[in-house]
C-alpha cells in the first residue's frame, strides 16, 4: 500500500519552449556582444509567441528618446487569437536597464546596428536577445560561405576515410 507523491508545489509541465530566431542576422551581420532584454506585449501577443507564431526577419532595434523599440517584428495571430494587421507589426518597447541602454546608444553612435537575434519564451517572461552588430559587405558574405563549404568538404573526406579504414 504505497502512496503516490502529490504534485502539489511542483511547476506544471508544459510543452517545450519555442524560440523564434532571426537566422538571417548571422548571415548579414558580424555579431558582437549580445544581451537579453524584456518585451512589452499584450496578452494575445504573449499567447501567440508561446505557440511559436512570430517572426524576426527584417526586424531591427531603434532608439527614440533614450528608449529602445523593436520595429519590424511580426506576431501572427491564430484562429483562437485574432490580431489585426496593425497589431501584428506594431512597434514594441524593449525593457532594459539604464546602463545597458546607454551602452547601446553609445554603440549606435559609433555606427553599429542593434539586431534582434531570438525571442525566448521558456521562462515566466518573454525575452528578446539582441546583439550589437556591424553589417557585412557582399565579399564578406561570400568568404563566409566559401569557408563553410571548405570545412564541410573536409569533414566529408575525413568521415569517408574513417569508414574506409575500418
Amino acid at each position: 500500500m504505497s502512496k503516490k507523491p502529490t504534485r502539489r508545489g511542483h511547476k506544471k509541465t508544459g510543452a517545450a519552449a519555442k524560440t523564434i530566431q532571426n537566422r538571417r542576422a548571422r548571415h548579414d551581420y558580424e555579431l558582437g556582444d549580445s544581451l537579453v532584454v524584456g518585451l512589452e506585449l499584450t496578452g494575445a501577443e504573449v499567447k501567440s509567441l508561446r505557440m511559436g507564431h512570430g517572426q524576426l526577419r527584417g526586424a531591427y532595434v531603434t532608439i527614440k528618446g533614450e528608449e529602445l523599440y523593436l520595429l519590424g517584428g511580426t506576431v501572427h495571430g491564430t484562429s483562437g487569437i485574432p490580431l489585426d494587421e496593425a497589431a501584428q507589426t506594431r512597434t514594441r518597447k524593449l525593457l532594459a536597464k539604464r546602463r545597458e541602454i546607454d551602452a547601446l546608444i553609445e554603440a549606435k553612435q559609433q555606427g553599429k546596428t542593434i539586431v534582434p537575434l531570438e525571442i525566448l519564451t521558456q521562462g515566466r517572461f518573454i525575452k528578446l536577445r539582441i546583439a550589437i552588430a556591424t553589417g557585412k559587405k557582399l565579399y564578406d558574405k561570400r568568404q563566409t560561405l566559401k569557408k563553410r563549404d571548405e570545412t564541410r568538404s573536409i569533414q566529408a573526406v575525413l568521415k569517408s576515410s574513417l569508414k574506409v579504414g575500418r
